[in-house]
């Protein structure tokens, strides 16, 4: 069963449908919507500020998502994946966002719906990102447009995939 803890008298809140992982830590001032997955070693920790995760939202092996006291919390919008071993900090990412495996989201980014930030991008803080681009480098540069192909096969096949595998665990529980 996944680490849940209370911190600073606040308790995580989950939506139905929710996979956590047995190795997942999700502690104190987390909202996540339904059908969302946080699979093994992923950390979730809003211990010094609030993160909210919307609807089929899967945060993959290893990832990190966190906060910065009292001056940037963490919303992430519906459907959206962060890879394996990436962070997400005191930002706002809106819906349908693909953050590629170790990429880095730093505090106070925005970054816009139908976006794919690349694996090992370095999002720097303060940076807005446009909708339908792809971003790639350290630090995190457009680099093109995203087509309604790509979306299609990444951003939105890759959500969707995550709630299937999800279905998997739990079944076997």
């Amino acid at each position: 069963m996944a680490l849940v803890k209370t911190v600073r008298g606040k308790t995580p809140e989950f939506g139905d449908n929710c996979f956590l992982a047995e190795n997942a830590t999700i502690l104190g001032e987390v909202k996540m919507g339904k059908d969302c997955s946080v699979w093994f070693q992923a950390v979730i920790r809003g211990d010094v500020n609030s993160i909210t995760l919307g609807d089929k939202v899967n945060v993959q092996d290893a990832a990190i998502i966190h906060c910065t006291y009292e001056r940037a919390a963490t919303t992430i919008g519906n459907n959206v994946s962060i890879g394996h071993r990436a962070i997400v900090h005191g930002c706002t990412i809106h819906d349908n966002v693909l953050i590629g495996m170790g990429a880095m989201v730093m505090d106070n980014v925005v970054v816009e719906s139908n976006c794919l930030i690349a694996a090992g991008a370095v999002v720097l803080e303060n940076s807005h990102l446009e909708s339908n681009c792809i971003y790639a480098g350290i630090p995190a540069k457009k680099v093109k447009e995203l087509s309604p192909e790509q979306f299609k096969d990444t951003v939105a096949r890759i959500a969707d995939n995550y709630v299937k595998y999800a279905s998997w665990y739990m079944e076997e529980e």
